[in-house]
């Protein structure tokens, strides 16, 4: 009877052992996310604002806009500005075109004169007033030419910077629809439409949830075994006291040791020094900010 009972006792220690070591893990820690708020770019009414907590939103997907009519009014004024300038470029060709005509008939003067000067009916002073006349005609189209050029150049240069103040208003104008940056889950909405809002004012929390990270802590003797990229197992727990265990990337590794967490209850333990890390885990759905996991290596 007494080897029963001694038996008996050994078994149990036996299976309190294993129980022990299979609810042993590497490391623990808990769960969390890259929180992102998404803050106005404008100022003004928000006339649209179509999101509510717990919705699942795309990159680039518009949520709401602010009112932009001030805006609109600008850029159409600038419009008009642009147009009213450039107009008043010169048309070269036609400012010059009646001096080029004097030209052209001081050029056939000039050619009757020399071939009265060869038969010796004209002088050589009516051949240099010809060619003087030239010259100054000459050089009146290259003077009115360099003056069209600077005003032209000019006006261009106003259209220009009536150009830089259009693409201002523009950007200005794109600022006004509220775009989602990131793939993820609203988790909290701080303004609602026709609330007034300014420039930097945060709009809504969003999260990309798809992949996880698990923040756990490690040993001074784990952290020779800890290498980026390495595969781990996370384990999270379940329903009716199981578990569901996942594939995990060490992704980060705190290189500075610091005392164990507050949560370790005993005083040897905080006591310790630890290295933090953090570990990818893609998400099925069933993970969530602030879930307690396990990990192994």
């Amino acid at each position: 009877m007494k080897n029963i009972i001694l038996s008996f006792a050994w078994i149990s220690s036996l299976l309190i052992a294993c129980n022990n070591n299979k609810d042993k893990h590497d490391a623990s820690g808990t769960f969390e996310a890259t929180e992102t708020i998404v803050s106005s770019e404008a100022t003004g009414k928000i006339m649209s604002f179509s999101i509510n907590e717990g919705d699942v939103l795309k990159q680039g997907q518009v949520t709401g806009y602010i009112d932009s009519t001030q805006l609109h009014l600008a850029r159409l004024q600038l419009l008009q500005n642009r147009k009213a300038v450039l107009s008043g470029r010169p048309d070269v060709k036609t400012q010059i075109e009646s001096l080029q005509k004097e030209l052209d008939n001081a050029l056939a003067d000039k050619e009757r004169i020399e071939n009265l000067v060869k038969g010796q009916v004209a002088s050589q002073k009516q051949l240099d007033d010809a060619n003087m006349r030239i010259a100054v005609l000459q050089s009146k189209i290259e003077a009115q030419k360099s003056m069209l050029n600077i005003t032209t150049s000019t006006l261009n240069e106003q259209g220009g910077t009536v150009d830089i103040q259009l693409a201002q208003v523009e950007d200005q104008l794109k600022k006004c629809n509220i775009v989602n940056p990131v793939n993820g889950t609203v988790l909290a909405k701080f303004a609602n439409a026709y609330e007034m809002t300014s420039t930097g004012k945060p709009l809504y929390k969003i999260v990309d949830l798809s992949v996880i990270d698990l923040k756990a802590f490690i040993t001074a003797d784990q952290f020779a075994k800890a290498k980026l990229g390495q595969k781990v197992q996370v384990t999270v727990d379940d329903e009716g006291g199981k578990s569901r265990t996942y594939e995990g990337n060490i992704d980060w590794i705190n290189d500075k040791a610091e005392f164990t967490p507050k949560t370790i209850q005993t005083k040897n333990e905080r006591a310790n020094l630890v290295y933090a890390v953090k570990i990818k885990v893609k998400n099925d759905g069933l993970l969530k900010i602030g879930m307690y996991g396990e990990m192994d290596f």
